[in-house]
């Protein structure tokens, strides 16, 4: 099998949860290698997500793990037959690969939610309000860049699972650009707040217990919870979290942020307020 020179993130969680079945059956690579009828190197290269692996073996390897989890065992072979071609892939080499591996994640999503403190979420900004966020960077990015930074952040826009945005009232507030670039972002998350499938919520500077809940995040649902994953921004790229204590952890504080927003109604009223101000 050709081995992949660049395993996607969602590649490389495939074989980092087959590593934890061999590990919790208290194998080592040399044994797994040796009841699949390869070599230690096939096993290693299926766990870093360089090689990929048919549903037969992937379902022989589980059994040999003696994992009965049925649900798990069918999402893993889901993931392991995927041959999608996403539209991502005309960005590959063009933009950092953590902008293309976050587009396969919420391509795949069940739902989508997300902690914003100081912008606006991607999935929810304008265009001029995403060319102000991406002119300000540092180092500074050409205007090729740029450009392609804003069709990609366009493209995943195409929501269609339920997504769930925590806003705080200071995002809503900074001026990334001018006003008319203010007031057309905050119509705009009227406008999407009105969507079945998108639900917002603003947490004002003056509400109460904000203070265990003041991380920015993006949390990805998986087929299953225990294949969820939180994307954190990191210095360079992003930050792929998947660990069940860290998952649980993030679980935990996003209901805190929840329980410290406003309600929908409430937080559209709150919006609009503040665009009437502008």
């Amino acid at each position: 099998m050709v081995l992949r020179r660049e395993p996607t993130a969602r590649q490389m969680r495939l074989g980092l949860e087959l590593r934890r079945l061999r590990e919790a059956a208290g194998l080592s690579a040399v044994q797994a290698a040796g009841l699949l009828g390869v070599n230690r190197v096939h096993i290693s290269q299926i766990e870093s997500g360089v090689t990929g692996m048919s549903e037969e073996r992937l379902r022989r390897l589980a059994s040999h793990y003696a994992c009965t989890d049925e649900e798990f065992i069918d999402a893993l072979v889901a993931m392991a037959t995927d041959r999608t071609r996403g539209w991502w892939e005309e960005y590959r080499g063009l933009l950092p690969t953590s902008f293309l591996d976050l587009s396969e994640l919420e391509y795949h999503a069940r739902f989508l939610r997300h902690v914003a403190i100081l912008y606006v979420p991607g999935l929810l900004q304008t265009e001029q309000y995403s060319r102000a966020v991406f002119s300000s960077r540092l180092p500074e990015l050409t205007s090729e860049e740029i450009e392609l930074r804003i069709q990609h952040r366009k493209a995943r826009q195409a929501i269609v699972v339920p997504y769930e945005a925590v806003i705080h009232e200071a995002a809503l507030r900074i001026r990334v650009s001018d006003r008319a670039t203010a007031r057309t972002q905050l119509d705009r998350l009227l406008e999407l707040s009105e969507a079945d499938h998108i639900t917002v919520r603003v947490i004002p500077f003056d509400l109460d217990g904000f203070a265990s809940a003041s991380s920015t995040m993006t949390y990805v649902g998986g087929p299953l919870p225990k294949l969820d994953t939180v994307v954190r921004d990191a210095l360079h790229g992003a930050a792929f979290i998947d660990s069940e204590a860290q998952l649980n952890t993030y679980r935990t504080g996003f209901r805190k942020v929840e329980a410290a927003s406003l309600d929908p109604e409430q937080s559209r009223a709150f919006i609009h307020r503040l665009a009437k101000e502008l």
